[in-house]
């Protein structure tokens, strides 16, 4: 038994407000509740909607926290492969290689991995995979490259690597410390993730915070983790996702999506934003991200692609083949 268990009991999550309507015809059919958080360039909060200040659980938003420790730590693998440790990838062909080649070079193969078996993210690849009659693996799981980047963590140090998602592991411990440092929030409330890793809550603030702190970065670990998601975004995510699509579009930013609709966006020159949507609802998360980047300008300034920004924001609803309507956000 871990001497960390996950937190007993419930905890109430943060108090949300309505962050988006679904409009349909003229008529707001539904409602998505959530809660935003701005910095400005100077780190202090700039606006907030909802809760910026209790606990949530960001998901895969924690994944270039936790590469972070791991480099600290002494993993030092190409940019592309630190970018896939960041990654919830989507399970394309090069996600998949990737994975093989950093547990090939920690001399390892895909029975290391503790992910559940699962069929790719992306929904393109998934039903290329089944029409191939290809099954459920490890490999294929999008959490593949972060447990891949785990294990090699381990194997560099010396520790054990069928213990390595215990709590009490010396991974998990790094990455607790780092974690808690870089969010400038100690951790209210310890879970279990997805993919079975140790999930830790941080605030909206301290997500968006932690993620400045990537993005502003001149030199050492934090900058290798941010150049990597810059260089590669099509590893920390997928040829047909958002954020790659908004890597490309904002020069030097940073971004991650986590499971029930959080997402975290830096900028190098010290801004940042974070979400929740509070019922999951994914369709929500780009269409509220876009409308925070728009009230701070940045699809308009100079060198920024921002009919690609804009239209990460776009969900319309169909009537037969008709537009009809939008998912629109309340900022």
């Amino acid at each position: 038994m871990s001497s960390r268990e996950p937190s007993a009991g419930p905890v109430a999550g943060p108090s949300a407000e309505v962050v988006a309507e679904v409009v349909r015809s003229g008529f707001v059919e539904g409602r998505h509740h959530g809660s935003v958080v701005a910095l400005a360039a100077d780190g202090q909060v700039d606006w907030a909607r909802g809760d910026a200040v209790g606990p949530v659980l960001p998901r895969s938003c924690n994944k270039p926290l936790q590469a972070l420790a791991m480099v600290r730590a002494g993993l030092d693998l190409p940019s592309e492969l630190l970018a896939l440790a960041c990654a919830s990838h989507s399970g394309e062909e090069f996600h998949v290689d990737g994975v093989r080649r950093i547990l090939a070079g920690a001399g390892l193969d895909e029975e290391a991995l503790q992910t559940p078996a699962d069929l790719p993210l992306d929904p393109v690849e998934k039903e290329a995979r089944l029409r191939a009659g290809g099954a459920p693996t490890r490999v294929h799981m999008n959490c593949s490259g972060k447990h891949a980047a785990m294990l090699a963590t381990c194997v560099v140090n010396g520790w054990d690597t069928d213990s390595y998602l215990d709590p009490a592991h010396p991974l998990q411990r790094a990455i607790r410390e780092t974690f808690a440092e870089v969010t400038g929030e100690p951790v209210a409330v310890d879970a279990v993730d997805g993919c079975g890793a140790p999930l830790l809550s941080t605030s909206l603030t301290g997500l968006a915070r932690a993620f400045r702190a990537l993005a502003v970065a001149t030199d050492g670990p934090e900058r290798r983790i941010a150049d990597a998601i810059r260089r590669h975004p099509a590893y920390v995510s997928g040829t047909r996702r958002d954020e790659r699509v908004l890597i490309g579009a904002i020069p030097g930013a940073i971004t991650k999506f986590g499971a029930e609709a959080c997402q975290v966006l830096a900028l190098p020159d010290g801004r940042a934003f974070a979400l929740k949507i509070e019922d999951g609802g994914d369709r929500a998360r780009p269409v509220v991200l876009a409308a925070a980047l728009a009230r701070a300008g940045i699809d308009r300034e100079p060198g920024v692609d921002g009919a690609a920004v804009r239209a990460t924001g776009e969900s319309v609803l169909l009537g037969g083949p008709r537009p009809v309507g939008e998912i629109r956000a309340v900022l």
